[in-house]
């Protein structure tokens, strides 16, 4: 039985600086163990444990795509001890991984149906999971429309700055990425919050769409009403929520809401079922 708590050894391969204030930077590892590698079987939307020896472990979805062979990829936000390590850690060096961990979208739920996506911020990592697994030659056929809003304070902030023009030069999605502000006067794309820019570009509700967001609480909170507006029910509402999360496998009953534990149960729910817990999000 494979211990939930013993990390899988794991070594920095590359690193790549996101954003201009240097905040956020993308950590693609590999393993050490082939076996390791294999055991590490994940559906886009579930999180992980990056663990540093003496240091301490932080939950971090996983921005790879389970296509991306060979590699995980992780977007970190310097923000605390053990991310501020992380981020002075060369390629090249050993730490761990446990997971992974929590449930993702569901993916064969979503097969022939419009997708919604909606990211804002360093939350967008998951959703690039999803949209590098939907956009695989062998997979796109299996989804219907793809629209995709992303926002971020500035388009200094914005996460993966060349798969986004990548993906916007494409014509089976239709990408809407916006920034809350900026100077640029050249800036080719949206300028406004994500929930107003969801109310402009994003399509009314087909029969079969389903609509994926993760983002911060003030995001979520202005974009629930617009996605009642375009005719999306509850149950058609996929969120991805971040929450104290420690032990990663619903033991230390840290990140519950209610009865429900987001390492475990979630952390993606349906706007359904979060209307049954005491209202955190």
């Amino acid at each position: 039985m494979i211990n939930p708590y013993r990390p899988y050894p794991v070594r920095i391969d590359h690193i790549q600086t996101e954003t201009v204030d240097k905040s956020l930077k993308t950590f693609t590892f590999v393993f050490t163990d082939k076996a390791h590698e294999a055991a590490f079987s994940y559906t886009p939307g579930q999180f992980a444990m990056l663990s540093v020896p003496g240091v301490g472990e932080i939950p971090i979805g996983i921005a790879s795509s389970p296509t991306e062979k060979g590699i995980v990829k992780f977007t970190v936000f310097k923000t605390g001890k053990v991310t501020t390590h992380l981020h002075n850690m060369k390629e090249g060096d050993a730490m761990g991984i446990r997971g992974p961990f929590g449930n993702g979208f569901p993916i064969k739920d979503m097969e022939n149906r419009d997708i919604l996506i909606i990211g804002g911020g360093f939350a967008f990592t998951t959703l690039r999971s999803t949209i590098k697994m939907m956009l695989e030659p062998e997979n796109r056929r299996r989804f219907k429309n793809i629209d995709v809003v992303y926002g971020a304070r500035n388009p200094g902030m914005l996460l993966y700055r060349e798969e986004l023009e990548a993906w916007e030069k494409r014509e089976d999605i239709f990408m809407h990425i916006t920034v809350d502000g900026t100077d640029d006067a050249y800036w080719p794309y949206h300028t406004g919050f994500v929930p107003a820019i969801t109310q402009k570009c994003a399509p009314k509700k087909s029969r079969d769409a389903k609509a994926l967001v993760c983002g911060p609480p003030v995001m979520i909170k202005f974009t629930k009403p617009v996605l009642t507006d375009l005719g999306y029910p509850d149950a058609d509402i996929l969120m991805s929520l971040e929450n104290r999360m420690k032990c990663g496998i619903g033991m230390c009953g840290r990140c519950n809401i209610g009865k429900e534990l987001v390492c475990k149960d979630g952390p993606v729910f349906t706007l359904e079922a979060l209307n049954q817990t005491p209202g955190e999000f």
